[in-house]
């Protein structure tokens, strides 16, 4: 099996990459929804829900995937209350059948994170 490390143009200097491929799964790092592409903060969970996606979506077009491809994600969110307004943003992106996924709550790393989304994907390598 091989493995690829897939990239971002502008991709900050994180001790991490944006995605792996090994073989035919993509695994991408968590992505997280604090800012717009324009660089305003994202303060709500819909917000940040939504340019979670929009940077998944980025990152798996990298690897040649898109969200259609996911076969399982795992939401960490801060806050159970917010479960409800991260689903409705989460069901805008995903579709029937929805991939496997799991929701943890509990703290994240950088203040004014609610939320973070890891995923993997299946897409068979080109």
């Amino acid at each position: 099996m091989t493995k690829e490390i897939i990239t971002l143009p502008d991709w900050p200097d994180h001790p991490f990459s944006p995605a792996v491929r090994a073989g035919d799964y993509i695994f991408l790092s968590g992505s997280v929804g604090t800012k717009d592409d324009n660089g305003k903060q994202l303060t709500t969970v819909p917000e940040q829900t939504a340019q979670c996606f929009e940077n998944i979506k980025k990152t798996l077009a990298a690897a040649g995937a898109s969200l259609d491809d996911l076969v399982k994600l795992t939401v960490f969110l801060c806050d159970a209350a917010e479960f409800g307004n991260m689903n409705t943003v989460y069901r805008q992106y995903m579709k029937q059948p929805y991939p496997a996924r799991s929701t943890v709550i509990g703290g994240l790393a950088m203040p004014g994170m609610l939320l973070e989304i890891e995923c993997v994907a299946y897409k068979p390598a080109r």
